[in-house]
């Protein structure tokens, strides 16, 4: 490849993503990725990891979009002379393990996560479950603008082959009940399962159901739009709700691609991230299972994280945003738990990303192994006060070019810090927002400075 790096970009923070049939969510785009992917990976490894022909597996969440999206990819990969293993919907951390249980040479996972049905994108995994590092998605990114492999035409028997893979569903769901102790079973608890009509909405029931729980299923009729709509984890108070009217156990709700968990309590109480790495760490130190005792997490946990982990013996690393920088600190150091508020957790002892159903299997084998309800685990911490603010923008400027805003920052820290406060400016990497992270002692302070720096904010890009 040229020595000189196109400057075009389309991977964000987790993949590519945007509105379907808008650049860069489009057939065309797709087809250019497909071609890329299956190039790059035939240069990374000479010989196919199956020793016969070089493999791709493409899953998908329950978008309407992803048909087109699907089909193009495809298309692109086996033009390369790459075949392709098709298994249609599946949560992102199914297609990274069916990704590595096939002996792929790659995985791509056609979703949009949390965002609405109008939006998806397209994530990317290597051969051995993880997802692509910088320089790999650069390589792509290059190829896809450069057209340098607009001449690789393999024709007659060179070109690659589809075929699908029934049994995917199974595998995953095989592999996800290994992570949960052997002989153990829910018998005798109630659980709620909110699938967002996403990926997960045969996968969770199943498994739950399976190892002998009782379970109300919502979520679980995808059309094609309904995906996150007025369901799963962004929208808890409904499945919190249908927990206190069953009185059950136990709430669990992912996004659209299952890749994140949340859950809440027998009244109904929601339980976060931070709440999850809290009880899953403290637990893992106790059994000496927390690989050098570290929790990795991102800025935007709560820092009564910190304070309980390191009273317990332990120690909690930060990363920036993205489930991604998690996952690259816990490869780099050996650590085996990691996560991020929003339920992204990840638990390398049994996945390669963030899998929201056998993070809430742990805290399942928890309560069943300590006889508690989850509401007492959640009493192993005390969380700081917190506040987190959304503007929807219209343009992502730098903050330096917005008037005011980096001194009403400057200002909110000159207040809070003192008393181990902080604040956190930020543009999603998914989404057309910005995110404010206020953090310390006094709640009446907080929203003072939230609505300071969110109406400077909206003032000037505010959608």
């Amino acid at each position: 490849m040229g020595t000189t790096r196109i400057q075009n970009r389309i991977f964000g923070t987790d993949g590519v993503r945007g509105v379907a049939n808008i650049e860069p969510v489009t057939a065309e785009t797709a087809l250019k990725l497909g071609r890329a992917v299956g190039h790059v990976f035939k240069q990374l490894n000479s010989e196919a990891r199956d020793h016969v022909r070089h493999r791709v597996v493409i899953g998908k969440d329950t978008r309407l979009s992803g048909y087109m999206i699907e089909n193009a990819i495809c298309s692109g990969v086996l033009s390369m002379g790459v075949d392709v293993l098709l298994i249609g919907p599946l949560p992102t951390p199914g297609v990274a393990y069916v990704t590595r249980s096939l002996r792929a040479d790659a995985g791509i996972v056609i979703t949009a996560s949390h965002n609405p049905y109008a939006d998806n994108g397209i994530k990317f995994f290597r051969g051995d479950g993880y997802k692509l590092d910088d320089k790999i998605e650069g390589d792509i990114e290059e190829l896809v603008f450069s057209g340098e492999i607009e001449h690789v035409r393999p024709t007659a028997e060179a070109i690659g082959k589809a075929v699908r893979i029934d049994d995917a569903l199974g595998r995953y769901i095989e592999h996800a009940k290994v992570s949960f102790p052997r002989g153990m079973t829910l018998e005798g608890m109630r659980i709620v399962a909110d699938c967002a009509n996403g990926a997960s909405y045969k996968s969770t029931p199943c498994v739950l159901t399976e190892l002998g729980a009782e379970v109300f299923v919502l979520g679980n009729r995808p059309d094609g739009k309904n995906i996150n709509r007025e369901c799963g984890s962004m929208h808890p108070d409904t499945f919190c709700q249908k927990v206190r009217e069953l009185r059950a156990d136990l709430g669990i709700a992912h996004d659209g691609d299952a890749d994140r968990v949340l859950l809440c309590d027998e009244s109904g109480t929601l339980i976060d991230g931070d709440d999850i790495m809290a009880i899953a760490a403290l637990d893992m130190l106790v059994q000496g299972t927390l690989a050098e005792k570290t929790l990795v997490t991102t800025v935007m946990s709560n820092n009564g994280l910190d304070a309980a982990i390191t009273a317990a013996g332990g120690r909690v690393v930060r990363t920036d945003v993205g489930d991604k920088l998690v996952i690259d600190e816990m490869l780099r150091q050996g650590f085996n738990l990691g996560g991020e508020q929003s339920g992204h957790l990840i638990f390398r002892d049994f996945c390669t990303t963030g899998d929201g159903l056998v993070a809430a299997l742990q805290v399942l084998r928890i309560m069943k192994t300590r006889g508690v309800r989850i509401s007492e685990l959640t009493r192993c911490w005390k969380r700081f006060p917190q506040l987190v603010a959304n503007v929807v923008v219209r343009e992502k400027r730098p903050f330096e070019q917005l008037d005011g805003v980096v001194a009403l920052v400057k200002e909110a820290e000159d207040e809070i810090a003192p008393t181990n406060g902080r604040v956190l400016l930020r543009y999603s990497g998914t989404e057309p927002k910005v995110r404010l992270l206020l953090e310390g002692r006094d709640q009446a302070v907080l929203q003072k400075w939230s609505g300071l720096i969110c109406g400077a904010i909206k003032r000037q890009i505010g959608a």
